[in-house]
C-alpha cells in the first residue's frame, strides 16, 4: 500500500494528523527530534520542507536523519522545484493555484517533474490554496488570498483542482497565523469536493484541532507547534488525541 492509498483507506475511519517539518529552522538534530516526538504522540505523517531555499543536499541530510529516528511515512511538501530527497517515500506534487506568479502555479513543476519521475518516488498531486492572513507562505508565493468570507470562491478554487484530477486539496491560512480557516469555509468546501482535505495553519492546540475537523477536514497539519514549544511530545499529542 503507497502513501495516497493508506491516506485514502482512513478517510471516515479516523481523523490523520500531519507533522510539518522545516529542516531550514529546525536543523538537521531538531528536526530528527521532532520526527521522533512525533511519532511517539500519534502522527500519522511526516511532512518535511516548506522553506524555498532548502538544497537537495540539506533535503538528503534531514530525511536521513529522521529515518533513523522514525519508520512513518516521509512526504516532501516542497516550496521550490529545488526541494527534494529521494530518501522521501513521497512528494505533494502541488499547485498553489490561487497565486498571481505562474512560477508557483506550474513553472516550479515542470523544472521538478523529470527528476520526479526519474526518482520512482510516489508522487501525490494537491491543489494547493492560501486564505488570509497567509503568512509568509502568502507573501512568497504571491497569492490572491481568499477572505475568511469568501466561502463561494474556496469552493470554486477547491473544485478547480479536482476537476482537473488533483488528489488532494490542501487550505492554508499560513504557518503561524492568529486564527485557522474559517469553519464555515471547510464545511462548504467538505461538502462540494469528494478528494481530502487538509487544512493548516493557526492550529494552536486541542481547540483549534476539533473546530477544524468537526468542520469536515480529512487531515490537519501542524508545524509551528512542535518547532517553538519544549515540549514537543505533549503539545502535539493533545492535538492528536483531541481529534481522534
Amino acid at each position: 500500500m503507497n502513501v495516497y492509498e493508506k491516506i485514502v483507506a482512513n478517510i471516515g475511519r479516523k481523523k490523520m494528523h500531519m507533522t510539518l517539518i522545516d529542516p531550514a529552522t529546525s536543523g538537521v538534530e531538531g528536526s530528527a527530534k521532532i520526527a521522533r516526538e512525533a511519532e511517539r504522540a500519534g502522527t500519522d505523517f511526516l511532512l518535511i520542507g516548506g522553506s524555498t531555499h532548502l538544497t537537495i543536499s540539506h533535503m538528503d541530510e534531514s530525511a536521513r536523519s529522521i529515518k533513523k529516528e522514525t519508520d512513518l511515512p516521509i512526504i516532501i511538501f516542497p516550496g521550490s522545484s529545488s526541494m527534494f530527497t529521494k530518501l522521501a517515500d513521497a512528494i505533494f506534487f502541488m499547485s498553489l493555484l490561487n497565486s498571481r506568479d505562474r512560477e508557483f502555479i506550474m513553472d516550479h513543476q515542470v523544472k521538478a517533474a523529470r527528476i520526479v519521475r526519474e526518482s520512482g518516488i510516489e508522487s501525490i498531486s494537491m491543489g494547493y490554496i492560501i486564505f488570509e492572513p497567509g503568512m509568509t507562505v502568502g507573501k512568497v508565493g504571491k497569492a490572491n488570498l481568499i477572505g475568511r468570507g469568501e466561502s463561494e470562491l474556496a469552493v470554486s478554487y477547491a473544485l478547480t483542482a479536482e476537476l482537473l484530477g488533483m488528489s488532494m486539496v490542501y487550505l492554508e491560512a499560513g504557518s503561524g497565523a492568529p486564527e485557522h480557516i474559517s469553519k464555515d469555509i471547510i464545511h462548504d468546501v467538505k461538502k462540494h469536493v469528494t478528494i481530502p482535505v487538509i487544512v493548516g495553519g493557526g492550529i494552536k492546540g486541542a481547540n483549534e484541532a476539533v473546530e477544524i475537523v468537526r468542520a469536515g477536514a480529512d487531515i490537519i497539519v501542524t508545524g509551528t507547534v512542535a518547532e517553538r514549544t519544549t515540549d514537543i511530545y505533549s503539545s502535539l499529542k493533545s492535538i492528536i488525541d483531541s481529534i481522534r
